[in-house]
């Protein structure tokens, strides 16, 4: 078989299709066949300095994937397999693998690093091969420099694969020692000291102790700081990257470093290549959110105990750093506008201006307004569009007392250069400038407004002839009227933009009709507009957003007739479709939410539930997702009268609920179940044992993605609410469901931010079960079968409230549960809720709250509770 897997590997790389594939399926055929001997035939030819470096190298890439997936659940499959497999056969591998850290084919080694570290990420957390880390720093002190290379590379793959805690603090302390040594000037080999310093980056992780330690710390900022100087670019870049990492991992610690790494950064920034000159950039922007998240969570009250202070870096640096950042703005690439991944010097720059505006406020603005008054007016387009930029990115962050002067000036200035400057790019950043000023200092909060009756027309106009000019620009054009739009969304009865309306439309449907809309998203941005400008509209209009219902469904019918296409064009169709259904969804919102409006757009209603229907016909995810919600919309629109499109509707409804893979349409599926039980409520009932069947089934399975069970459970409590007392029959499959959930969620000890975020969206899913539940059999017959499961249900209040880690969320809704259980079951709950470890506890720790909402559930609770004791 050695000789047939060599070849197997070798066609599975052929130009030919068909020898391809032959061995794609022989490949899988042995797997499937006897797995052991295929992975250890696998790791034989790896290890083989006979064979040729291509049927090596994809047998480690193989090997690889057969540890490794993506997806949870194939991911936790593959870990198993691996686990039980042979001991012996396991061995072999491994020593293969280590073998081929020697060998004189880098792309072999790479590969063999990458599969070790692996394995490791499965056996080091059972505390199986507890020698290989031992082996990895012997490994080191060998003499070939490309051992010591691969080693390093080895180490740092182990490092990001493998947790923390997977590794005792004696072997952390080694590896840092030799990667560290592996950066150093002294190190003679390049490839070593850039495998070193990779490393260095993905045992950052680990460093949390040795960063705590002065004498550790400061040799490991100077090696780095070192490092950031090489003479190989790709070491600097590489050096650049931990510095960054630092930045966030340990801001606290970087005081004695700042002026050090603020010389090589302002260096590295000016006069670096640009793959360096990103990250130096990069560190400050990396700074800038470490202060703006610690400023936002603290406002500027530190107090001697708070854990985390800000050092204010950025402020300190200020009249530095800004000059170095307004000076990349001038580095812009000729193309920029019309690439979407374009990321260079200038736009780095930028952003990184923007974030400094955010974390020191006004203080910039007198830094930047000379450049811009310098160079806005200058004949070079590069001078203009970076005045510009710079103007635009600093608009976040001071205060509008300090910007709307300003603005005022520059505002006419701004409209005139957008329809009149001679070049795109100055147009591109100008109309998104204006996005800008629309987005942060115009809306009703505003003291005062820098749109008046007087500038409101002149500025229709100017965005809406911006909007025929080159995709990017319109595209821009788009994104400004959006936010104009928006910032009347809370005007009263009379919109500035009603005159206009019509006007904007029609423009709008025509950019969406442009032969070019497919470039730089055009169409995309354009419907994204006319759904806001709907969104924000008033009664005056609604006439007119009737009269688009027919328009936009003629634009879906067309996209449903049958022609052949090909998948290219069936995927610009299926985008075009999903726009298009989320267009109708804004338009049915806004005309369903009052009576007046809701009569007229009625009669449309069987034919735009007919055509999602076609919508669902075509087999597209975003499309199923994007009609869905509108669905969802148009339920919430008709209430009952929902019931009639039901038995035609249910079988999409179902396959959504069962659509694991793309989790996001089953998440928003279960959300359109909600308000289907809204629209319906015991209407819903010939359809539920179907619905309930199908959600406990996605409760239960390990295939579906998790941030869809905390919808699933608040649905539960949906379907409840409209079932009222018939939700008896479920009662005996979802309550040992949710209490083995609640166990689990009721503790966090040892959690990270996301999972605690995870955990408090899962019990807050949870608690509106119970809610719904019961209030769904409040004042039935049937409130004795609730009884046994209070214990419970108080007993997960008692446990969430004493891990002290709800947010507001989820303490709103516990309160009104425990108002739920008095109020539903009344003296049977009175005592118990009496008798309950921390229900008083948190009920004065609620009526106390800063909270308006959790301090009126609090209140409503409290009579609950009274009534229940005195009954």
């Amino acid at each position: 078989m050695a000789m047939e897997v060599t070849q197997l590997l070798l066609n599975a790389q052929s130009i030919d299709g068909s020898v391809r594939k032959q061995a794609e399926d022989s490949l899988k055929q042995f797997q499937e066949h006897n797995l052991p001997a295929f992975l250890f035939s696998l790791s034989g030819e790896l290890a083989n300095e006979d064979k040729p470096a291509d049927s090596r190298k994809l047998a480690g890439l193989i090997l690889k994937n057969a540890l490794d997936a993506k997806e949870q659940h194939r991911k936790f499959e593959l870990v198993q397999r691996w686990l039980m497999l042979d001991a012996t056969v396991k061995s072999q591998i491994k020593a293969g693998l280590l073998k081929t850290l020697s060998s004189p084919v880098p792309d072999a080694r790479s590969t063999a690093a990458q599969v070790i570290a692996k394995v490791a990420g499965i056996e080091l957390p059972q505390k199986q091969w507890s020698e290989l880390i031992g082996s990895l720093l012997s490994n080191v002190h060998q003499l070939p420099p490309h051992v010591k290379q691969s080693t390093l590379e080895t180490l740092g793959y182990l490092c990001e694969e493998v947790s923390p805690d997977a590794v005792e603090q004696d072997h952390v302390n080694k590896i840092l020692t030799v990667v560290v040594q592996g950066m150093s000037s002294s190190e003679g080999n390049n490839d070593v000291r850039l495998a070193a310093i990779r490393a260095l980056y993905n045992a950052l992780g680990f460093a949390q102790a040795n960063f705590s330690n002065d004498m550790e710390r400061d040799y490991i900022m100077r090696v780095v700081c070192e490092a950031a100087l090489s003479k190989e670019e790709k070491n600097r870049q590489a050096a650049f990257e931990c510095l960054v990492s630092i930045a966030s991992m340990y801001y606290e610690k970087l005081t004695p470093y700042m002026n050090d790494i603020f010389t090589i950064t302002a260096k590295a920034v000016r006069e670096d290549v640009e793959s360096v000159a990103l990250q130096a950039i990069e560190f400050w922007s990396s700074i800038c959110d470490e202060e703006i998240d610690i400023l936002e969570e603290y406002g500027g009250d530190f107090t001697g105990d708070s854990d985390v202070q800000c050092s204010y870096f950025v402020k300190q640096a200020l009249n530095v750093l800004v000059p170095i950042l307004l000076e990349t703005l001038l580095k812009q690439e000729e193309d920029q506008d019309q690439d979407e991944g374009a990321w260079n010097i200038a736009m780095a720059g930028g952003t990184c201006l923007g974030l400094v505006a955010r974390a020191v406020g006004d203080d910039i603005v007198p830094l930047v307004m000379p450049f811009i008054e310098e160079n806005i007016t200058k004949p070079d387009w590069r001078q203009r569009e970076a005045a510009t930029y710079a103007f635009g990115s600093i608009l976040e962050g001071p205060s509008p007392d300090k910007l709307t002067p300003i603005v005022n000036v520059a505002l006419n200035f701004m409209l005139s250069a957008l329809t009149k400057d001679p070049n795109t790019h100055v147009k591109d950043t100008t109309a998104w400038t204006l996005g800008r000023i629309f987005e942060f200092l115009h809306g009703s909060t505003m003291d005062a407004p820098i749109i008046t009756p007087e500038n409101c027309q002149q500025i229709v106009t100017v965005l809406l002839q911006s909007m025929t000019d080159v995709p990017n620009v319109a595209g821009k054009a788009c994104g400004a009227l959006y936010f104009l739009a928006q910032g009347y969304e809370d005007v009263g009865p009379s919109s500035p933009l009603t005159p206009y309306f019509q006007e904007i439309v029609q423009a709008l449907l025509t950019v969406t009709h442009r032969e070019d809309a497919g470039e730089c998203r055009l169409r995309t941005a354009a419907y994204e507009t006319l759904n806001e400008v709907v969104r924000c509209s008033t009664d005056e209009t609604a006439t007119l957003v009737l009269q688009l219902v027919p328009v936009i469904m003629l634009e879906l019918h067309n996209t449903l007739e049958g022609q052949k296409l090909s998948s290219d064009e069936r995927e610009k169709q299926g985008e075009l479709q999903g726009l298009l259904c989320g267009c109708l969804q804004v338009i049915i919102q806004k005309l369903g939410a009052s009576e007046q409006t809701k009569y007229g757009f009625m009669q449309f209603a069987d034919q735009i539930m007919g055509l999602f229907l076609r919508v669902f016909a075509c087999k597209s995810a975003t499309v199923h997702e994007e009609a869905m919600l509108a669905i969802g919309s148009l339920a919430y629109a008709c209430g009952p009268e929902f019931a009639k499109y039901m038995p035609e509707f249910y079988k999409y409804l179902e396959m959504g609920l069962q659509n694991f893979e793309e989790y996001q349409v089953c998440s928003v599926t279960v959300g359109v179940v909600g308000d289907i039980c809204r629209a319906l409520e015991n209407k819903v009932l010939p359809y539920c044992d179907g619905i309930m069947t199908q959600l406990l089934k996605d409760l239960s399975s390990n295939q579906l993605h998790r941030s869809v069970k905390p919808p699933i459970f608040s649905c539960l409590g949906d379907i409840a609410l409209a079932t009222g007392q018939d939700f008896e029959k479920y009662l005996m499959y979802a309550m040992p469901m949710l209490q083995s959930a609640a166990e689990l969620s009721a503790h966090t000890a040892g959690a990270d931010d996301e999972m605690i975020d995870y955990t408090n969206s899962l019990r807050n899913g949870i608690l509106e079960a119970y809610s719904g539940i019961l209030q769904g059999f409040k004042n039935s017959t049937k409130i004795q079968l609730l009884i046994p499961y209070a214990p419970h249900i108080l007993q997960f209040l008692d446990s969430i409230y004493m891990e002290k880690d709800m947010d507001d969320l989820v303490m709103r809704t516990a309160i009104g549960v425990l108002g739920d259980l008095a109020d539903t079951l009344g003296s049977n709950a009175g005592t118990m809720i009496q008798n309950s470890l921390s229900s008083r506890d948190f009920l004065n720790e609620c009526l106390s709250s800063e909270d308006g909402s959790i301090k009126e559930s609090a209140e409503w609770t409290k009579l609950a509770i009274t009534r229940a004791i005195s009954a």
